[in-house]
């Protein structure tokens, strides 16, 4: 009892500083945030629904298999609905790629060098990769070129980005001749790949919009029967009960998981990690040394 009292004292006394300082415009610190850590925290939410799912539905109903149900349907269900945002965030990525090339192929017309190229478009470079590109500048202050490229390519981990780092790293290594013809034909390249992928993406819209329809009337269901109707799942008391349930669950689980990655294209192979790491193969097609 003394515990739930701290916590509620704790609570009301964090709602008091935060109402403080929206009244009085305070702006909070807020601490850095490393790229990683959009990522840890959605798996914490994940893990938080999870957890919430799997401690409510065994308090109602007693089953343990219905707890581990729960949870997994809590951890997997958000990427299972989730929106178009991450293929948003992909393809806008490889329309940076396209227009950073372009940018460097356009520099270079002008009797630039390549390294001059880069640090020139570091701080107009499309946003998506201007973090990274700005950071390849300043990795060539104390860095050869070819070096700070390949750590560029890991950084930005994308295949498109690969053949574009290809490309620069034999023209730093073997002076490759018609370079910037050869970033013109990649960044097309690129955005067709984009277009391309626009349209798959609107042919999959209606077996994501089945997939939510799908989940959703499961879920809506075994919710229904809980709650209006209790003495129906009442087989499932018993230890043959939750065999049968486990059996059943992992059927649809497995469902939903094949569902889901209908709707979601292969990720494609990135060109330099194919061979091994950061480096670039000997020969690259389209490249004349």
């Amino acid at each position: 009892m003394s515990a739930l009292a701290g916590l509620l004292g704790a609570g009301v006394g964090l709602g008091l500083v935060l109402a403080w300082a929206g009244w009085r415009g305070v702006a909070l610190p807020r601490p850095a945030r490393s790229p990683a850590q959009p990522k840890v925290e959605r798996a914490t939410l994940r893990l938080g629904l999870a957890a919430g799912a799997a401690v409510v539905v065994g308090a109602a109903t007693g089953w343990p298999v219905g707890a581990l149900l729960a949870g997994l349907a809590g951890w997997g269900l958000p990427a299972l609905l989730a929106g178009t945002k991450g293929r948003a965030e992909a393809l806008a990525h490889i329309e940076a790629v396209a227009g950073w090339a372009e940018m460097l192929r356009d520099t270079m017309a002008g009797a630039a060098g390549l390294e001059q190229a880069i640090v020139a478009t570091a701080a107009v470079a499309p946003l998506p990769i201007r973090a990274e590109v700005a950071t390849l500048a300043v990795r060539l202050e104390g860095e050869r070129l070819a070096p700070a490229l390949r750590g560029f390519a890991e950084e930005v981990a994308d295949p498109t980005m690969d053949l574009v780092v290809a490309a620069l790293v034999l023209a730093a290594e073997h002076q490759a001749s018609r370079l910037g013809e050869l970033l013109g034909s990649l960044a097309q390249a690129a955005r067709d790949q984009a277009t391309m992928r626009l349209r798959v993406e609107a042919g999959r819209a209606r077996s994501r919009t089945s997939v939510k329809v799908v989940v959703g009337v499961t879920a809506g269901l075994a919710l229904g029967l809980a709650v209006l109707n209790r003495s129906y799942l009442s087989p499932y008391d018993t230890a043959l009960g939750q065999l049968v349930l486990l059996l059943v669950g992992a059927m649809f689980a497995g469902a939903f998981v094949w569902l889901s990655r209908m709707t979601r294209p292969n990720a494609p192979e990135r060109f330099l990690a194919a061979h091994g790491g950061p480096g670039v193969p000997e020969h690259s097609p389209g490249v004349t040394p």
